[in-house]
This record gives structure tokens, C-alpha cells and sequence, in this order.
């Protein structure tokens, strides 16, 4: 027999931003927790409002599984005489597992004979079970800053006040901190406020509905954006849905209604990131463009309840909406007045980091190391002087007034500003883009000169702050210094950037010490920052499809050359299943085994005496330059080809001669020629590092 359960934990309204990982992780709990139960069940969903957590649990059974299971004991040797009669261990054993002496058998097992006592458990109610496990998933779920309320210890995300528990029609009865479960609840705090008792889990979502809550977040969501797009389709437009806005949006209701608002189109000649963001990220509307993409002057907001006084709502949201866009019409047209690069002074005031120096001591950086990487590029002229100008302008517009009131919109007015001020495109668009990607999967700059501005940029926060000590530890990361890298590392290979990175971040670092600004040693920075690198620069190349095993063999001899190792990688992974890759693999295990023993002589063509190590070293000779040329040229193909072509020579000088020679000269001499035949290979990748494929 099977019931249906439901736990409801209500409490004082949770933070959006932290519903979806807590539903998650209620989810995660919950199906850990019964399956140490033994409780089957059919389905499993977690539910959630700002005003609760819901978990339901579908066909769970009314008992337990039995088990039966084997406890290992003492060996037989020491809980037995020679004569067959127990010992304390034996009694001990039987004690401890509350079984007679008979009870225990002697079996073999890997590493001798043992003693074993065979149990059972019996089923349980999930009654009971149940009243055991809630508070456990209840208290199992954590946050960034749990609160603790009144006198109690419970700690949670906000304050805990109610909790129904129904397993079918019966009450799971337990307690957390003084707070007892039972079958009451409540429904939307405005349109229906009173208590009201559920009779069992199907009558729950009924009468919840009932009283005002769509439990289900996907139901609000297709909700929103279905009366969201009828009202923008009434006017001609459509809306534009950020998920992570209608995520955040779909945990501030539990009733949501949609509805129109309008302001001014005077406040559509200023930039439309500056109507946007208060729009977006201050108040939690939704844009609505035309069918070209042009903002209309509407905008759509969600209302938690009905649609009664939706006429009142809606004046006080436009309301709202109209004095930030007046402020913001009221900065912008302030900040004109002064030209961006007069603003670069006023950077010397900003502190960029405590023991880093100011924001102008930054820009300092900035100009040096994106003239560096501009050169790298390949850039000269005026496109190199456009990168030099972008990272001299890239922080004036933190010194804006609009900037201070709108943090979201630092780089975008910048690059509005350079406009206005009459700077190149270029230069502009670059200094749009220095903070691409902000986020995983966010956009990359589209630009060459921003791309080196935003890498320019990610590198000098890094090193800066691994210098003063702000290094990531575990789950701790508040400078985003992951995120950073892994960033630039995506722009490297987007942008097929051939730089190293190595070089780059000595010359960082390098720039900090110059200043007086590099708290710690060089060398630790460097070695540190480096290999902080190279973890990102793993998973970015295994995130484009490239098997773990292939990484590692390149990253081996390309540890910091991220365009090159991706080229590589992807050139091995393509021909790895070819038969000539297979002798390659052979040839290179062959010579990798024995190049260990080998000394650091060179070799000594006056030492061969076989005419299989005269032939294998001849055709070596004749392979190594033409191989280094073509890795110089990027053909990997052609190179592990060539490579190739060593194969015969090799099997028959393994075939015909003793490397391991009684004659010291000449076993010094062969171990020479596979030494060198194995740094050739390392020239290309550390092929032992593969891994056969299933």
C-alpha cells in the first residue's frame, strides 16, 4: 500500500535568489534520506514560494523494506580455541551484535575465515520513519547567511512558522525548535491571510490554489509570460525575457499578474542600457521592443495577486520607474559636461584594492600590458594605439555619476561616453566590452581590441590579488578570480590569441613590482598564478569536447599556450583512432621505458655498431628538423605522420640490438638515441599519457 506526502516548511519570505539551489537541495535530501530508509517511492518534486518550501513525495510506501545483512567479526582463529570453544572476542562479538554464540557462523572470505552474524531488520511504519527523517532534511539544508530568530538555535534561511506534514490523511507529528507540525497552513499573506486546515495531499494543492498560491514556479512562469506577451502584443511589441530576471521574478510572487506601464518616450534618446538597467535590474520589470529590437516606451511588471486596484499598481510602478529615469536622464546629461579622458585623473582618489594602489596606478598597468599584448597580436600602427587608448579611458567612467548611482552599467557608459567625447570606435567598443564575459556563458568581446583590453584587464585583477593574498579557497571565491580566469582563457581561444601565458603573467607581475605594489614574492605570485591558470585552462579545453587524456599529454609540453594546446589536442583527437597513431603510441612507449635509464651524454654516431641503430639514427636526423618545422607551422597532422615514420626503424633497432649493451660506452650511446628519440615525441605531446579507448 502506498500514500502520498507532502511537507510544507512556511516561513517569512526566503530571498529569490536563493530558491532555486534550495529546492534543489531539498530535493537531494529528501531522496538521500529514504533510500538509507529503505522507503520506496514514485515520484518526488520540491515545490516553492517565497513563503514556502513544499516537498512531495508520490506513491510512498507505508513501511520499510526488511533487511537482511552480515556483520564480519573477529577471524575465526582468534574467536575460537583449537579445540572449537569461544573466546571473549567470540562472546564480545555476539554481545555487541546482541546475539547468542550459536548464532555465529565461521565463513571463508578473501584473507582467511572470519566470523559472521547474520541480521535482519524488520519493516517500520513510514510514520515513524518519517517523523525521524523531516527534521534532519529540514536542518540539511544550508545558506550563505542563515538567520537565527527569537531565543531559538535553529538556524535557517529566514524564520520558520509554520509546518504541515501529511502522509495521506494522518499527521507526520514531530517538533524543530518548538515549532510542531501539523496539517495548517496558509494561503497568499494579502488575499487570503487566516489559517486553513488540509485534509490530505491531493486536497493541499486544491485548496492552496484556492487561497491565492500557484505552488508550481514553472506554472507562474508560463503565467507571466503568457499575460506578459498579450498585453506587449496589444501595443505591437514583444517582451524581452532575461531568464535569470524571470527566475528571480517567479520566486517574489505567488500570484503573479502581469500588467502594462508606460513612461515618457523623451527618456528614449538616452542610451538604451540607461533605460534598461533601472528598468531591469532595480525595479524587476521587463522591456518590450519592437519587432527591429527598438525599445518602446513600456514596460511590463508583475503583480503578486489579483488584478484587482491593478490601476493603482500600475500608477505607483510607473511612478517609480519615472523618478529613476529622470535621475538617470539628470547624470547622464551631467556627466557630458566633462570629457572622458579628463575624468582619468580622478582616478588617482578611487582605491582599486587595499596594498594594490588606486584605480590610476591600475591604469598605469593596463596601458603597458595591452601595449605588450598588442604587440604579441601582431597589431602596429593605429590599431595598436586604439588598444594603448582603450585601457587609458577603460576606469574614467567610474568616476561618472551615472556609473556611482548604476554600478550595473560601468564599461557601457564608458563606451558611451568615448563616443560623445569623440573617441575612435574602436577605442569606444573596446571599453564596452573589457568586463566580457561577466558570468559563464555570457558573451565575449566581439572586438580584437577589446579582447586584449578585457584580458588585460582580468590579468592585472589576478595577479594583483594573488599578490595580496586573496587567493580562492574552496567554495570561498568574492573577487570572482575563477571566473576571471576562466574567462580570459575563452577569449584567448575564441579570439585563436597565439600568446603565452606564462610570459604575460611575469610581465604582470613584473608591472606590480615596478609600482611597489606586490605585497609578496614574484616568484610565489608567478608560480602560483600560473598554475591557477592551468586548471582553467583544463577544464576549457575538456569543455570543448576534448577527452581528459588528450589534455593532459599536450598541456604536458604546452602548459600555458592555450591556442596552440587546443589546436593540438583537437589535431590528436582526430587521428588517435587511425592506424598509423596506433605504431606511433607503440614506437613512443617503446623508447619512454627505457629513455629513464639513459644518462645526459649526447650521442656519439662513432659508437654504433649495429647497422639498425646507424639506420634508426640516420632516419632521426633526417626527421627532426622537418618535424619542429611543421609543429612551427601548426600542421600536427603531417607532424605525427612524420613522427610515424620512425615506427619501422624502431622496431628493428629494438629487434637487433641490446640497448642494455655489457659495454658501458655503447649502452651509454643506445640509451642517448632513445633519449632523444623520446624528446622528439615530447616535442608533440607525452603520448604516454593516453589512455586506451573503450
Amino acid at each position: 500500500m502506498t500514500r502520498d506526502f507532502v511537507l510544507e516548511i512556511g516561513c517569512e519570505e526566503i530571498p529569490a535568489r536563493l530558491m532555486p539551489h534550495t529546492l534543489d537541495a531539498l530535493r537531494s535530501a529528501a531522496e538521500e534520506r529514504l533510500a538509507i530508509a529503505r522507503l520506496t517511492y514514485g515520484e518526488i518534486h520540491t515545490y516553492g514560494t517565497p513563503r514556502r518550501l513544499v516537498l512531495l513525495v508520490r506513491g510512498l510506501q507505508e513501511e520499510t523494506q526488511p533487511r537482511q545483512y552480515e556483520v564480519k567479526g573477529p577471524p575465526a582463529r582468534a574467536a575460537f580455541t583449537p579445540e572449537g570453544k569461544p573466546t571473549r572476542a567470540a562472546e564480545g562479538f555476539a554481545r555487541s551484535q546482541g546475539v547468542e554464540l550459536a548464532d555465529l557462523t565461521v565463513r571463508q572470505v578473501e584473507g582467511g575465515e572470519y566470523v559472521f552474524v547474520t541480521k535482519r531488520e524488520e519493516s517500520q511504519s513510514t510514520q515513524t520513519v518519517l517523523a525521524v527523517l523531516l527534521p534532519e532534511i529540514i536542518t540539511s539544508l544550508s545558506f550563505p547567511r542563515p538567520m537565527r530568530w527569537g531565543s531559538r538555535d535553529l538556524r535557517f534561511a529566514r524564520p520558520i512558522r509554520w509546518l504541515l506534514a501529511l502522509f495521506g490523511s494522518s499527521v507526520v507529528e514531530f517538533s524543530l525548535d518548538d515549532i510542531v507540525s501539523g496539517r495548517t497552513t496558509y494561503g497568499h499573506r494579502f488575499r487570503a491571510p487566516g489559517p486553513f486546515v488540509v485534509a490530505d495531499p491531493d486536497q493541499y494543492f486544491s485548496q492552496l490554489e484556492q487561497a491565492y498560491v500557484v505552488l508550481d514556479p514553472e506554472e507562474r512562469r508560463q503565467i507571466i509570460r503568457a499575460q506578459g506577451e498579450a498585453l506587449a502584443k496589444e501595443i505591437g511589441g514583444r517582451v524581452l525575457w532575461p531568464e535569470d530576471l524571470l527566475t528571480e521574478v517567479i520566486y517574489l510572487v505567488e500570484y503573479p499578474t502581469a500588467l502594462l506601464g508606460a513612461f515618457s518616450s523623451d527618456y528614449l534618446a538616452l542610451p538604451s542600457e540607461v533605460v534598461v538597467t533601472p528598468m531591469k535590474d532595480h525595479q524587476r520589470y521587463f522591456p518590450i521592443v519592437d519587432h527591429e529590437g527598438e525599445l518602446f516606451p513600456y514596460f511590463i511588471a508583475v503583480k503578486n495577486g489579483t488584478a484587482e486596484h491593478l490601476d493603482i499598481v500600475r500608477e505607483g510602478n510607473e511612478k517609480v520607474l519615472r523618478a529613476r529615469l529622470a535621475d538617470a536622464r539628470f547624470f547622464f546629461e551631467e556627466d557630458k559636461k566633462i570629457p572622458l579622458a579628463d575624468r582619468v585623473e580622478r582616478l588617482k582618489h578611487i582605491v582599486f584594492q587595499e596594498d594594490l594602489g588606486t584605480l590610476y596606478d591600475k591604469t598605469q598597468r593596463l596601458e603597458r600590458l595591452a601595449e605588450h599584448l598588442a604587440a604579441v597580436a601582431g597589431l602596429e600602427g593605429a590599431a595598436a594605439d586604439f588598444v594603448v587608448r582603450a585601457a587609458h579611458l577603460a576606469k574614467a567612467d567610474l568616476t561618472t555619476n551615472m556609473v556611482y548611482e548604476f554600478t550595473e552599467l560601468q564599461g557601457t557608459m564608458g563606451r558611451e561616453y568615448a563616443i560623445l567625447s569623440g573617441e575612435h570606435a574602436s577605442v569606444a567598443h573596446a571599453i564596452g566590452e573589457q568586463y566580457l564575459p561577466r558570468f559563464a556563458g555570457d558573451e565575449l568581446p566581439v572586438t580584437l581590441t577589446g579582447s586584449l583590453l578585457a584580458l588585460a584587464d582580468k590579468l592585472d585583477t589576478i595577479v594583483g590579488c594573488f599578490g595580496a593574498g586573496l587567493i580562492p579557497t574552496g567554495s570561498q571565491d568574492p573577487y570572482a578570480l575563477r571566473r576571471l580566469a576562466s574567462g580570459s582563457v575563452s577569449i584567448i581561444l575564441e579570439a585563436e590569441l597565439d600568446l603565452a601565458l606564462g610570459d604575460l603573467i611575469e610581465r604582470a607581475v613584473g608591472l606590480y613590482s615596478e609600482q611597489g605594489l606586490l605585497p609578496r614574492p614574484a616568484e610565489e605570485v608567478s608560480a602560483e598564478v600560473r598554475d591557477f591558470f592551468s586548471q582553467r585552462l583544463r577544464a576549457a579545453l575538456e569543455d570543448r569536447g576534448l577527452r581528459y587524456d588528450v589534455v593532459e599529454a599536450v598541456l604536458a609540453v604546452l602548459p600555458d599556450q592555450p591556442t596552440q594546446a587546443y589546436r593540438r589536442a583537437d589535431s590528436i583527437a582526430k587521428v588517435r583512432r587511425e592506424d598509423f597513431f596506433t605504431q606511433v603510441l607503440t614506437a613512443f612507449t617503446r623508447v619512454n621505458n627505457l629513455a629513464r635509464h639513459a644518462g645526459v651524454e649526447p650521442i656519439d654516431p662513432n659508437l654504433f655498431v649495429d647497422q639498425a641503430e646507424k639506420d634508426l639514427f640516420a632516419r632521426y636526423t633526417a626527421v627532426k628538423k622537418e618535424l619542429l618545422d611543421l609543429l612551427t607551422s601548426e600542421d600536427y597532422r603531417q607532424a605525427l605522420e612524420l613522427f610515424a615514420s620512425l615506427v619501422d626503424p624502431v622496431n628493428r633497432f629494438f629487434d637487433a640490438v641490446l640497448v642494455m649493451a655489457p659495454e658501458k660506452d655503447v649502452r651509454a650511446n643506445r640509451l642517448a638515441l632513445v633519449r632523444e628519440l623520446r624528446d622528439l615525441g615530447l616535442r608533440v605531446a607525452d603520448f604516454s599519457r593516453l589512455v586506451e579507448e573503450n
